[in-house]
């Protein structure tokens, strides 16, 4: 019979896949878990309970959020949903106002900011300034273009005649071109800026001309709108060496579009001098439609088909140049914001079960993109919203099945490790706004909006203080008929009904936080039984577990037989309703009783106690017959 002991040491590794329960041999495998929910990894590699959620605000549907920084004092958060836009600051609503965005077109908008004004793109609508004027004033307007870009659609051969030289002048075409989608879009007529401004039928318009013709004589020498009821709008967009970048439209949705130097609304291409427009194509053997434009280091281009890095210094007409970089692809359904950490780009890639950090490497002078999801894809399905809380190194990926993927990533540690989020209800949104992570959830069928929330041990919550004790806590409303845990003077007490937007407590209290429960899980990968001639068969035994613990207030083991809270009170510690003392130590609990499968867990840690609990390590004694 053969003694074994195991030490657990860190947990940096994750959750990891069922595919690699085999994979003994794998440096993951000594450093992951076979289940970890509702729990985030450390940068150190300890285990922690992770934050429950505080209610902030019900919303009337499905919702995107994203985070407007307009100094270092103030920043706010703001929610789009159908039809409308709603401000908020310190979880307080400031401002709202209407969209034009249905609730279907919410998954495809793009943003990107420019000091107190947010610039919004969706491919069928046009483009969309949003400002802050003031603390509670916040305007919403079309984009004003100083020169829209121009691009010919029609077939070179195409011919415009028109019946005069200057203001507004009626054009008519060799071939059928226009349509009623065109009237106000910008024009180019030999080299000339105008817009059309009536359109009789599909070969004749008139054109307001802001200058004058040399003649009258037939010309090819035209160009329409890029951006128009007709041809769609941008795609996406982003700030980078002072011009404005559109990447993609509905009908060119391959093409870049750079501003002018410092005039972020004006792309006249000019003679192609070096502070003038840029416009250009992604042209190779398979489909690129844009998806995001990110400035980093270079400008990086995400397509359907790859990612590609746009570089000169500075960004010039004769200067630039495009390289395609890899082929992961992104999304063509939904737009998922990149974002930048540590320098890398991280992006969610088109097969939807891979998120993938693009980053730069100047041994190859070229950016390379690795999967950081590789070991845990079980995870990763279907990625909808992704936020990075730069405070706590964690990246929050929201799912579509309403789960959300959590990531510690530090590169210096090697540390890689992804956790599983669940709630009564489903994740749908995330953003972060100087370490505060916010979400939108579907709970009840209705939606919310709810932040985490440190030193909160449910979701959905909300805490409050009296002066004298009570045993009646109110102002419930959006946890109507639901069986709400309770944590009153910091200890758990007996889960109650809200009725009436209130609960009634077993015994008064002076304070109390109230909300839904959810439940933490750490399950361990099976034992390591391998030598040199293969894999070690059952029967095992499982003689002690060890968990070295950090100020933890509730510990509820499994060993084969059901979980068992561990107690942590010191017998001059008697009063049981009294909040429990925080346990910083070892915990060493025997176990009996022979395993013949090994792929049973050997412990488990489930409960859903509303106090902290983190987990430094793990030692494990077994016995094995020879």
């Amino acid at each position: 019979m053969a003694a074994t002991r195991q030490l657990k040491a860190s947990f940096t590794a994750g959750e990891l896949a069922p595919e690699l329960l085999g994979r003994g041999d794998l440096r993951a495998y000594a450093n992951g878990a076979r289940r970890l929910r509702n729990v985030f990894i450390q940068p150190t590699g300890g285990v922690t309970r992770r934050p429950g959620l505080r209610h902030v605000a019900m919303l009337p549907g499905p919702a995107r959020l994203l985070a407007f920084e307009f100094n270092t004092e103030q920043t706010y958060l703001l929610v789009f949903t159908a039809g409308a836009f709603r401000v908020f600051l310190n979880d307080a609503q400031v401002a709202q106002g209407g969209t034009p965005w249905g609730e279907a077109q919410l998954p495809q908008l793009a943003f990107t900011q420019s000091a107190d004004t947010l610039l919004i793109c969706h491919p069928e609508l046009p483009p969309q300034r949003l400002t802050r004027t003031s603390h509670v004033a916040w305007t919403l307007e079309g984009w004003h273009w100083a020169r829209a870009p121009t691009y010919r659609f029609a077939a070179p051969e195409v011919t415009l005649t028109p019946d005069g030289t200057a203001g507004h002048v009626a054009v008519t075409a060799s071939a059928p071109i226009f349509s009623p989608a065109q009237l106000h879009s910008a024009f180019r007529f030999r080299g000339r800026l105008g817009t059309i401004s009536a359109v009789a039928s599909a070969t004749t318009a008139t054109l307001a001309l802001a200058e004058e013709l040399p003649d009258t004589q037939p010309s090819a020498d035209w160009e329409e709108a890029v951006f128009s009821w007709a041809r769609g709008f941008p795609v996406t967009a982003c700030f980078h060496q002072d011009r404005l970048v559109i990447g993609g439209s509905r009908d060119l949705p391959n093409r870049l579009w750079l501003s002018r130097s410092g005039s972020l609304f004006d792309f006249d291409k000019g003679s192609g001098l070096d502070d003038e427009g840029i416009e250009f194509g992604l042209f190779s053997d398979q489909v690129n439609a844009i998806r995001a434009v990110f400035s980093g280091r270079h400008l990086q281009v995400f397509t359907t088909g790859g990612e590609w890095m746009v570089t000169g210094e500075p960004l010039t007409p004769s200067s630039i140049q495009l390289n395609r970089q890899t082929r992961i692809g992104s999304s063509p359904a939904r737009l998922i914001q990149p974002v930048d950490v540590d320098g890398s780009t991280i992006f969610a890639a088109r097969s939807g079960s891979a998120i993938h950090e693009f980053a730069y490497t100047d041994v190859q002078q070229a950016y390379q993109s690795n999967d950081l999801g590789m070991v845990a894809q079980h995870l990763l399905r279907g990625p909808v919203a992704m936020a990075y809380d730069q405070t706590r190194r964690l990246l929050h990926v929201v799912m579509e099945d309403g789960g959300m993927a959590t990531l510690t990533l530090f590169r210096n540690e090697e540390v890689t490790a992804w956790t599983r989020q669940e709630t009564h209800g489903a994740f749908r949104s995330v953003a972060e706004l100087d370490g505060r992570v916010f979400v939108v959830v579907e709970r009840f069928g209705t939606t919310r909006l709810e932040r985490f929330e440190p030193g909160f041990g449910l979701d959905a919550a909300l805490d409050g203080m009296a002066a004298v004790a009570q045993i009646h806590w109110s102002g419930l409303a959006h946890l109507e008929g639901a069986a709400a845990g309770i944590l009153a003077d910091g200890a758990p007490r007996d889960d109650a009904t809200v009725s009436h937007g209130a609960v009634t407590l077993d015994a008064p209290a002076r304070s109390a936080q109230i909300g839904l429960r959810f439940a933490h899980e750490i399950e361990p990968l099976p034992p390591e039984m391998f030598s040199a001639a293969g894999a070690r068969a059952a029967p095992l035994r499982l003689v002690s577990v060890g968990f070295r613990l950090l100020e933890t207030s509730a510990l509820d083991v499994d060993l084969g037989r059901g979980p068992a809270p561990v107690s942590f009170r010191r017998l001059d510690t008697p009063v049981l309703d009294a909040a429990p003392p925080l346990f910083s130590g070892d915990v060493r609990l025997s176990a009996l009783g022979w395993r013949r499968d090994a792929m049973r867990p050997l412990w488990r840690i489930q409960g859903d106690a509303p106090l902290p609990l983190t987990l430094l390590s793990v030692t494990t004694d077994m016995r094995t017959n020879d």
